[in-house]
């Protein structure tokens, strides 16, 4: 490992597992190459493995001396990441590999999203199957495709192919809990048809509003933390400014996914040049506001204007520009309710992902998770709504049930009694508001008992995702010791 980035950081397999894995583009939809990698991977190891259509990998090993006849465990994962860059950077995730970097006691990607969501779950299972001196129960590595738009290879897979009873689920993000519950989730996709004219003003000013230096996120695990969502503070700026200015939008587009909390976002417009002041006015009036908003969140937004010298010849039409501008004001994102079972659990919310402009609509998608299915629905009921009042098409599409508390469960007293051997402390037994695959695996697979856990993951979905690396070690010897106990 001398040779390799993460050579020095760790005695650890996982590390050298997590750097090969990290050479090869894996972003969601394009999983080829990833999943090709890990049967030859198996295959090598003289495993079974099967490789579905979905590109789901699962892989069985035999239990070692002593637990032969153990009931088989399921380890499993996704394969997918979530693509994120800064903007200034060049990094095609089509074929780049991710470039590693360590800062003190943590794993960094240089501008980019580091794929430890969800490619430390792949590494942990690939350092399991390698190995030759863990005692364990027969062992089912699940991977699936797709996770991060849409559960894809969770929705596609063959039940008859999963044969484990004891599902552990290695896709959460903070050490020290065990989560036993998640959200539900849907995504939605409005469609506003857009009416394109000759520019309306003969003296006009096109110019570029915007929005940068938010944080971003997971919208599932930091929706709490009330980051500024670029599309929703665009919405409410356009809002403001169009009861001010006589304003045509040409194009406006923010966001990279659905489920990422989006950092940044342009619309370009046409004024009236005589406006040119008022305008700057208003953006200098407005960065004021949203700096002081979320000074705790957000400290780095920060909201400029760009002059364009080619003038546009096409716009929005009137009509068509306060429709667009209306629907995003007023189209739910963020916190919608609390859990009144948990506290300072988010029960249900909305996150506006992505905007892109199109050459007839604009085209606005949108996250939404709740623990409450009736919940769920009433976020979309009231999206769909808005779509009816701007005569805008609405689409749902990747619907996934929620994964609900189980009053028995022998995976997460075993998990309990180890880390409380472990650390002489309880782990802390929660619920988490992202969505987990374990909501599709209950529905589909009968008396599965499934836990999740995993090492401490920070900024998940952003260009500052991190990992700690003595956490990821930490989780190691207490899956180590887990499955020891799982005889």
């Amino acid at each position: 490992m001398n040779n390799r980035i993460l050579g020095k950081v760790s005695k650890y397999e996982v590390f050298k597992y997590f750097e090969d894995i990290s050479k090869i583009p894996r972003g969601s939809g394009n999983e080829k190459a990833i999943s090709d990698y890990l049967v030859s991977f198996s295959k090598s190891l003289g495993l079974e493995v099967i490789q579905d259509e979905f590109l789901n990998v699962i892989i069985r090993k035999n239990g070692t001396v002593g637990y032969e006849n153990s009931p088989m465990i399921t380890i499993q994962g996704h394969i997918d990441m979530v693509c994120e860059k800064n903007g200034e950077i060049e990094h095609d995730f089509e074929k780049d590999p991710i470039k590693l970097r360590v800062d003190g006691d943590y794993i960094y990607a240089t501008n980019t999203t580091l794929g430890a969501d969800n490619g430390i779950a792949v590494a942990y299972a690939m350092a399991l199957l390698a190995s030759k001196d863990l005692s364990h129960a027969p062992l089912e590595v699940f991977l699936t495709a797709e996770e991060e738009t849409g559960m894809g290879g969770a929705l596609g897979i063959d039940p008859k192919n999963i044969k484990g009873k004891t599902l552990i689920n290695i896709d959460s993000e903070e050490e020290g809990k065990l989560l036993v519950s998640c959200a539900g989730g849907v995504r939605t996709e409005v469609s506003i048809p857009i009416e394109r004219i000759d520019s309306p003003i003969s003296e006009a000013a096109d110019c570029v509003i915007k929005i940068r230096g938010l944080q971003g996120g997971h919208s599932g695990m930091d929706i709490d933390k009330e980051r500024g969502n670029a599309n929703k503070i665009m919405g409410r700026f356009l809002n403001k400014l169009s009861r001010r200015l006589d304003i045509y939008l040409i194009d406006i587009n923010g966001g990279a996914k659905d489920n990422a909390i989006p950092r940044e976002c342009d619309a370009t417009i046409k004024i009236y040049s005589s406006s040119l002041e008022l305008l700057k006015d208003r953006v200098n009036m407005f960065n004021d506001i949203v700096k002081n908003e979320l000074a705790s969140s957000d400290k780095d937004i920060n909201i400029d204007l760009e002059m364009l010298d080619k003038k546009k010849s096409k716009c929005l039409s009137k009509s068509c520009t306060e429709k667009v501008i209306k629907f995003l004001y007023l189209m739910p994102n963020g916190i919608y309710s609390m859990s009144k079972n948990i506290e300072g659990l988010v029960q249900s919310s909305s996150n506006i992902g992505t905007i892109s402009t199109k050459e007839d609509h604009i085209v606005i998608r949108s996250a939404v998770r709740s623990s409450v299915e009736s919940l769920k629905s009433d976020i979309v009921d009231m999206t769909k709504a808005l779509a009816i009042l701007v005569g805008a098409n609405i689409s749902v599409e990747s619907d996934y049930p929620a994964w609900q508390y189980e009053k028995e469960s022998r995976a997460r007293d075993v998990f309990s009694n180890v880390y409380e051997k472990m650390y002489g402390k309880k782990p802390e037994v929660t619920a988490i508001h992202a969505g987990l695959e374990c909501g599709l695996f209950k529905k589909k697979f009968e008396n599965v008992d499934m836990i999740s856990f995993g090492p401490d993951l920070h900024d998940v979905h952003t260009p500052n995702e991190h990992m700690n690396i003595k956490s990821v070690e930490r989780c190691w010897d207490y899956l180590v010791e887990v499955l020891k106990e799982l005889k």
